[in-house]
């Protein structure tokens, strides 16, 4: 779920410069927020290091504690919340409601399972030196800055907030600029429940705010935006060879075998394609449908699309384009596919307005035009047909993203699923996979690195710790000044047992 983080949001002048976040739908201002420097970012950073041995040493059991009362008090305060979300990224209330509610579900999963994944426990030491005993543990990394994205602005920075948190570590938070009020009311709530401590801190600004902070003394960054800014923040973070976790875009596909549920398959496509006006990196895009049922499922989409158009708090089922600039990149990609032959089944030209973009359809598409190459970020569906899974599998991996996807199917869609280069990809439904606590949520090539979600995202923002401990004397004395040539041979010998068996020599031709 993922934004770019440039900006196009004016600043005021003045000696205490500040910029507002607007409601896109209304225009109206919904917040003024400072915009902070180096000095203030350095200071944020400097309190979160204050803060991280308190947070830290109280453990597993403490952290969870506390994070457990977070997500009581956001349960609590959930309509607040998603009014926030509302009024700055223009979505639906309802759709609001159910980010957050999917990211209070985060929350809990990574206070409970922190201690489990991360804490000592045993490890096989091997014949060799089975006179240790072995043990890994996972230590918190220290300070981890999270710069967030407008499109989910709490479901997806919680991805990197609650799991950082729960290992251990304080963590300072750029939320967009787009949505800096939604940024506010998390941390707000947490310092309210660690009693003022700079558990969680915030600071606010545009992208040099953010460029700061990659650039401060922290230990990780975990970024989330475009592939083009995440290069940049990669560049930044490079001068302190501080590590990143990077989630960019997405140019994710849905794929239709010939005997997948036609009517399901439609409205997962359209929901996925269209919901929060498209501007979800795990939506879906593209469409390949094989050609033995396109006829049956372009109707039965059409049919389900009837109806479907945005609005603001008027029935509308998606809101206005949240970053206005995005709105130029959805009209030259629907241009461009019907400049190069494709046909708007629905919408089409025309459909892009001064905040709102009319679902579109588009089908038969090239497979080099811009709608089907880069992330239009936009309610648009390309569909188009294919011989077999084969074709659909190989254009599905035709492209420099690789985060997520949908298969429908019966008899070989797990199979199709797991040849989809992707880093997350949901059977018979869609983006299924973000809502299961326990699953990895990250990409592979211009997607990004690094994961977040589920252990490997509470590893993280960690570092492996080996520790081994003698328990009794070894039966050879390798690690001596004094080892002599007895002991050399009966290594030599037990290496041979151990590893020298005929099961390991090559077979005579």
């Amino acid at each position: 779920m993922t934004a770019t983080i440039e900006s196009d949001v004016a600043a005021a002048e003045g000696p205490l410069p500040t910029f507002d976040s607007l409601n896109p739908a209304t225009g109206d201002v919904v917040g003024t927020h400072p915009i902070d420097g180096r000095d203030e970012v350095d200071a944020a950073v400097a309190a979160a290091r204050e803060a991280s041995t308190w947070w830290r040493d109280l453990g597993f059991d403490g952290r969870k504690e506390y994070l457990l009362q977070w997500r009581s008090v956001l349960t609590r305060r959930l309509n607040q919340l998603a009014d926030q979300v509302h009024r700055e990224g223009g979505k639906p209330h309802g759709d609001a409601l159910l980010e957050a509610g999917l990211a209070i579900d985060h929350i809990a999963w990574a206070a409970k399972s922190a201690g489990k994944v991360l804490g000592r426990h045993k490890v096989s030491t091997g014949l060799l030196m089975s006179n240790q005993t072995a043990y890994v543990e996972y230590k918190p990394l220290g300070v981890v800055g999270v710069i967030g994205p407008w499109n989910y602005p709490t479901f997806t920075p919680m991805g990197s907030i609650a799991y950082a948190l729960a290992a251990g570590n304080t963590v300072v938070f750029k939320p967009s600029e787009y949505t800096p009020g939604v940024g506010r009311f998390l941390v707000d709530t947490f310092t309210e429940v660690v009693h003022g401590r700079p558990v969680l801190n915030l600071v606010t600004g545009l992208g040099e705010t953010g460029n700061h902070l990659c650039t401060a003394a922290v230990d990780k960054i975990a970024f989330t935006g475009s592939a083009a800014t995440g290069k940049k923040v990669m560049a930044a973070c490079a001068e302190n060879l501080t590590p990143v976790v990077i989630e960019a875009g997405g140019k994710d596909s849905l794929i239709v075998d010939e005997d997948a549920d036609l009517q399901a398959a439609a409205e997962a496509a359209l929901w996925a394609g269209m919901s929060n006006a498209g501007q979800t990196c795990i939506g879906t895009e593209r469409v390949y449908v094989h050609e033995k049922v396109f006829d049956p499922f372009l109707a039965e989409l059409l049919k389900q699309a009837q109806g479907i158009r945005p609005g603001y708090d008027d029935g509308g089922v998606y809101g206005p384009a949240t970053m206005p600039k995005q709105l130029d990149v959805i009209r030259s990609h629907i241009d461009d596919a019907l400049a190069r032959g494709g046909r708007a089944v629905l919408g089409g030209a025309g459909a892009v307005g001064e905040k709102y973009v009319q679902p579109t359809i588009l089908t038969h598409v090239p497979e080099d035009s811009l709608a089907v190459t880069e992330e239009t970020f936009g309610p648009t569906l390309v569909v188009n047909p294919v011989k077999d899974m084969d074709e659909a599998v190989e254009l599905t991996n035709a492209t420099k993203y690789g985060l997520a996807g949908a298969v429908f199917g019966k008899k070989r869609a797990l199979d199709v699923a797991s040849r989809i280069r992707s880093g997350m990809t949901s059977v018979n439904s869609v983006i299924s996979f973000a809502a299961i606590p326990g699953l990895p949520f990250g990409g592979v090539g211009d997607s990004g690195f690094g994961r977040i979600h589920g252990p490997d995202g509470l590893r993280e923002f960690t570092y492996p710790k080996a520790i081994t401990k003698q328990r009794m004397k070894p039966l050879l004395m390798l690690q001596s000044m004094t080892r002599d040539e007895k002991t050399e041979s009966r290594f030599q010998q037990l290496l041979t047992v151990m590893h020298g068996g005929s099961s390991t020599l090559p077979k005579k031709r």
